[in-house]
């Protein structure tokens, strides 16, 4: 099943697509589950699917504007230099554990929204990055349960500000300009996509392919960075974690490639299917 988040003319709300129709969801549950977030922390899917059987589709894809699938998840936290290829073109130091940084929620948007190049920098980045999204909370999770925690996956561009980044010892500031990371179209649940099934990743701008890569390849598998954050936070339902992106990112690229105003991104993932954007420059 593909649940997504979304804005039609009747509001905010949540549902499951099948070809180009959304099932409102939201509606139907109403108070009870008011946003996809809430739905997945009552363990609703399993109901979810039943609604969808049951019921017939009420808009068509482009009636709707696509919000990030949770669009006001607890925690994104991010995992850095998780593929060798994208370590190594950095020049960064191996590790024994996962370099990871946080995202707020204000700093993301959906598929075919735009991109937001702040008006503060020209250096905005590509990061075609995999995102799982917590269905089970659980704190010290063991590596042999981990995956047993997945709601679903989905397609994550993890865009980032990069002389903001590098103006300090920490990321956070070049990953939190507001709608400079983009998460959707939707994400496919786990019953059908298993969070250790092998996919293929592919970052493309303006048609031409800049990152390519498969999960197997990454350094800290799912299972590995579930595990390893629920030993110092405790994972709730609708907690977004984004894997990590392969080499090819345009500030590595000799001569570099930022992203300008009118350029098309798009985050490509094997069984879930394609993010995509339009950057636009801030005005202020």
């Amino acid at each position: 099943m593909k649940l997504m988040s979304f804005t039609s003319a009747q509001g905010s709300s949540y549902g499951a697509v099948e070809g180009k129709r959304v099932r409102d969801l939201g509606a139907r549950l109403g108070a009870e589950a008011p946003d996809l977030r809430a739905a997945i922390a009552l363990g609703q899917v399993s109901r979810l699917e039943k609604l969808v059987a049951a019921s017939e589709a009420d808009f068509s894809l482009d009636e709707i504007s696509f919000l990030p699938v949770i669009p006001n998840p607890g925690k994104i936290i991010c995992a850095g230099l998780n593929y060798e290829a994208h370590r190594t073109e950095g020049g960064r130091p191996d590790t024994s554990d996962p370099a990871l940084f946080l995202r707020f929620a204000e700093s993301q948007t959906g598929h075919e929204q735009p991109l937001l190049c702040p008006h503060e920098s020209a250096d905005f980045d590509f990061e075609g990055e995999i995102a799982v999204v917590i269905g089970t909370g659980g704190r010290r999770i063991p590596l042999d349960q981990a995956l047993s925690h997945v709601a679903g996956t989905a397609c994550y561009n993890d865009g980032s500000v990069r002389d903001w980044q590098l103006r300090t010892t920490q990321w956070t500031p070049g990953k939190n300009f507001p709608q400079t990371g983009a998460f959707g179209p939707w994400m496919v649940t786990a019953d059908e996509l298993p969070a250790d099934r092998v996919l293929s990743l592919v970052t493309r701008v303006n048609g031409q392919e800049m990152q390519r890569t498969t999960t197997d390849l990454m350094t800290f598998p799912v299972a590995r960075l579930i595990s390893f954050i629920s030993t110092f936070t405790t994972l709730e339902p609708g907690d977004v974690i984004v894997t990590g992106t392969p080499g090819g990112v345009g500030f590595r690229r000799n001569p570099q490639v930022f992203l300008k105003d009118g350029d098309i991104v798009e985050v490509e993932v094997s069984d879930v299917g394609i993010l995509r954007n339009t950057v636009r420059k801030e005005v202020l």
